[in-house]
């Protein structure tokens, strides 16, 4: 999974590298406040893409004696930051800019800027329309490798569909590069529309108003961003189906008379440590306890590929006080 979460993001990050100089230039031409908005939302987007790659990278490292359990939260703290500077600079500096435009009666100059380009001049509002359209083809292609990569795994734990990815993938880069790559898209078409309505109606707040709208759509999703990040840096266990499956798969094993408590935690995408206090069934040899263990182990795994871990507390009746993992 991780193969596949890089290669969405890098393809991410070619496509809003490129797109960030083409918006910046846009503006500089035309002194679109929707274009400079769109600069903010690329730059910090491509910024985002290189915290994502460096979690990946961290995440991957194995488990030592500091870390026994790995360093894979390191892609949920890397996520959580995206989401924290997706907030902080393109959502808030957009908005600002947006408002600011909007109070002051909008400041544009794509109406009437020209460019002189080999003796032809031509209206450089142009420009940005070119752009616009270039960034959304750039971000479709960024957001197709992501959508593939969520629907597999929409398919692999047959969940219902994005809102229910959304809430319980333990792959908060995918999740984060899907997220970026469609609110770009969205954002490149809002201005495009606000510089249409701008250049067709003289009128520069549609601009402006479109800046301001890109602004809060980022925030918007910045915010649900850090909330999922937030439940995984916490230690969030499975949800709750996927815990009881397992619980009764324990329930079935050979020896198994009860389970006094059950335990699961995400240490990282795809990395669940699953724990349990199991009591067994009276006058059960001991001696073959590590196979019983070893059993338990081998079930839980097949039912869940993530699990990685699994520590069984076990007890006897004739030795309640037992311990072994």
């Amino acid at each position: 999974m991780a193969g596949n979460s890089k290669g969405v993001v890098i393809a991410a990050l070619i496509a809003n590298g490129a797109i960030a100089i083409l918006k910046f230039v846009g503006f500089l031409l035309t002194g679109s406040p929707a274009m400079l908005s769109e600069t903010y939302h690329s730059i910090s987007d491509t910024g985002n893409q290189v915290f994502l790659l460096i979690g990946i990278r961290y995440g991957g490292r194995s488990a030592d004696e500091r870390h026994p359990f790995g360093y894979g939260k390191a892609q949920f703290f890397y996520a959580f930051l995206v989401s924290v500077l997706l907030f902080g600079i393109a959502g808030w500096e957009s908005a600002k800019h947006g408002y600011s435009a909007l109070t002051q009666g909008g400041v544009h100059r794509a109406s009437s800027a020209t460019l002189p380009v080999l003796d032809i001049t031509f209206d450089a509002v142009f420009v940005n329309y070119t752009v616009l359209i270039g960034a959304i083809v750039f971000e479709a292609y960024a957001l197709k490798k992501a959508n593939a990569e969520m629907k597999r795994q929409i398919e692999l734990h047959d969940w219902s569909g994005y809102r229910e990815a959304f809430r319980k993938t333990s792959d908060v880069t995918t999740l984060t590069a899907l997220t970026e790559d469609f609110i770009a898209m969205a954002g490149a078409g809002i201005a495009l529309f606000g510089i249409f309505l701008t250049r067709t109606t003289g009128n520069p707040l549609f601009d402006a108003a479109s800046a301001l709208l890109i602004g809060l759509l980022l925030m918007g999703f910045a915010i649900a961003l850090a909330w999922e990040n937030k439940r995984l840096l916490l230690g969030e266990s499975l949800p709750t189906e996927d815990e009881e499956e397992l619980l009764t798969a324990l329930k079935g094993q050979e020896g198994v008379a009860k389970v006094a408590d059950f335990r699961t935690v995400y240490f990282g995408p795809a990395n669940v440590l699953v724990t349990a206090d199991v009591g067994f069934d009276e006058g059960l040899d001991t001696e073959n306890l590590d196979d019983y263990i070893t059993a338990i182990e081998r079930a839980l795994k097949e039912i869940d590929p993530n699990i990685r871990k699994v520590y069984v507390e076990p007890e006897t009746e004739e030795n309640p006080g037992s311990s072994a993992a």
